[in-house]
């Protein structure tokens, strides 16, 4: 019995341990993504001018800090964002996909500009805080978006999925302490 108990102490310990909490959001340890069970890499904050914008998390099948390898990776991946300000809005948010998609793909946005439109119509939608997305890329079927667990888009392509982790994780991320907190550094 003693040693029954001991086991389920060790697996509460760990399952605790493998979730995050930031800003009293609290990342789950793992996302079950159809048959494929990721954990959670790392998360952080997403900063602007001193204002507490959003707590994001990334998900992986395996850990890793290597963020060019995440993003040319052809393998299921995800990104949580949950919303903690009253000051993301849907143009804001539009607004800081151009700006990023600009950065991760060095200004080269044409061969994806169809993809990018729908990708920030994910976005087009009123948000308010609390409002959780999460960003799922699965081979073969692309990046799909999920509004508070609610599908909004399917948007195909490789070349598209590693411009918008690149978002997160290129060399001028959205938010430099965010890009580390995912690579879990």
């Amino acid at each position: 019995m003693k040693y029954l108990l001991s086991i389920l102490s060790l697996t509460f310990f760990f399952n605790v341990q493998a979730q995050m909490t930031i800003e009293d959001v609290t990342l789950p340890g793992k996302l079950k993504i159809g048959s494929e069970d990721l954990i959670l890499n790392g998360g952080g904050l997403r900063e602007k001018m001193f204002l507490d914008l959003y707590v994001g998390g990334l998900y992986l099948k395996t850990k890793s800090s290597d963020a060019d390898a995440i993003i040319k990776a052809d393998e299921p991946m995800a990104i949580r964002i949950q919303i903690v300000s009253k000051f993301i809005s849907s143009d804001k948010m539009v607004d800081a996909i151009d700006d990023g998609m600009e950065k991760a793909t060095d200004g080269k946005t044409s061969g994806i500009s169809k993809e990018i439109e729908l990708f920030k119509k994910s976005f087009s939608e009123e948000i308010v805080v609390g409002d959780t997305y999460n960003i799922v890329y699965i081979p073969k079927q692309g990046v799909t978006v999920y509004k508070n667990g609610n599908k909004k888009e399917t948007i195909k392509g490789l070349a598209f999925k590693k411009a918008m982790f690149g978002i997160w994780l290129c060399d001028d991320p959205a938010d430099e302490d965010l890009k580390e907190g995912m690579l879990g550094e």
